[in-house]
């Protein structure tokens, strides 16, 4: 599994990269066919204070791409609801995947005739 971790706007440091990759071991957790992870983080110059932060991830796994972003008056608040967000749309897809799997072909009985037409 790939991490990126950038910043627009903003220097990560190693206590935002630890902050992260903690939390992302939530969603590696639930399902363990990631392949890459791109998480940006950005602080825009808004006129609207509380909504300044923003956090987007991009996550590929195996037959998908799941992009989710947030945001927030406060960086780490805005993380945190990126990866509430982001493990929704995981368990989301984890269920459907599994779900697909098909019963095996019932087996007819060997006292089963078919009805000759006549």
């Amino acid at each position: 599994m790939n991490l990126t971790i950038s910043g627009h706007h903003l220097e990560v440091t190693a206590a935002i990269r630890e902050y992260v990759q903690n939390k992302l071991e939530r969603v590696t957790r639930h399902f363990d066919q990631v392949i890459d992870i791109a998480v940006i983080l950005t602080v825009d110059n808004l006129k609207e204070k509380e909504k300044r932060q923003k956090a987007e991830i991009n996550l590929r796994m195996s037959g998908k791409t799941v992009y989710v972003e947030s945001l927030s008056q406060d960086l780490y608040a805005a993380i945190d609801t990126l990866i509430d967000k982001l493990d929704r749309q995981v368990m989301k897809y984890k269920s459907k995947v599994q779900s697909h799997g098909h019963d095996a072909i019932k087996h007819i009985p060997d006292s089963y005739e078919p009805a000759a037409s006549a």
